[in-house]
């Protein structure tokens, strides 16, 4: 706890004292963020560092596992997504998974969650994904199994993420783009779904990210 109030401290003194316009324009306006960026509770994962963006520009929902769980469950997943869609209207939604995830170990390993009810019950919304690993992926084992599922998972997740009334509506009319990412945390690279080519490619500062506007089931998701 003392690291963080000494996190504060220079917080105050050093970083906000050179940002002090930023804030006070955050504070006088209302947010207008142009992403809603979906990822991991993962403490390893900084979405703003990342992206190296500032405050304002990404709105943020984590959970275990970076789950898009039904509309129709009325938690705070869906009503994230709906005010960042319907209020806030963003043009781009990125739910971003990451190497070595977890949630994803779990899923493939459910004895793990013998202690934590909770949790066995929160990976019930990935069930498709378990279902497409043993389906479609049983010659990988070890790491590349579970990179394999946090590939499919971010996919999966997107499909779910369609099928939000709000989600729906906004990408039938054009106004907002959906990208499936996964960061891998060794290396720093971040590589996106190209619905083109069927694959994960890695992020470069020069390209352009398509959205994920067709149907990815039957692809090589191998990077």
């Amino acid at each position: 706890m003392q690291k963080l109030v000494q996190g504060i401290h220079q917080f105050q003194t050093q970083i906000f004292s050179t940002h002090r316009e930023l804030f006070e324009r955050l504070d006088q306006n209302e947010q207008t963020p142009e992403t809603l960026f979906v990822t991991c509770s993962d403490s390893r994962i900084s979405p703003n560092l990342i992206t190296q963006t500032q405050p304002g520009e990404l709105f943020i929902l984590r959970n275990v596992g970076n789950l898009i769980p039904p509309y129709e469950s009325m938690g705070g997943m869906a009503a994230g997504i709906e005010f960042a869609v319907a209020s806030l209207k963003v043009k781009h939604i990125i739910i971003c998974g990451h190497s070595n995830c977890g949630a994803m170990r779990a899923l493939l390993n459910p004895d793990e969650l013998g202690e934590l009810p909770a949790t066995r019950a929160w990976l019930t919304h990935c069930r498709t994904t378990e279902r497409i690993m043993w389906e479609s992926y049983g010659h990988l084992k070890g790491s590349d199994l579970l990179h394999a599922t946090v590939e499919e998972n971010v996919l999966v997740q997107v499909d779910n993420l369609r099928k939000h009334p709000a989600v729906a509506k906004a990408v039938a009319n054009g106004m907002l783009h959906l990208h499936a990412w996964v960061y891998k945390i060794e290396t720093g690279e971040v590589f996106a779904f190209d619905p083109a080519r069927g694959q994960y490619a890695p992020i470069t500062g020069t390209q352009g990210l398509d959205p994920l506007d067709t149907d990815h089931r039957g692809t090589d998701l191998s990077i």
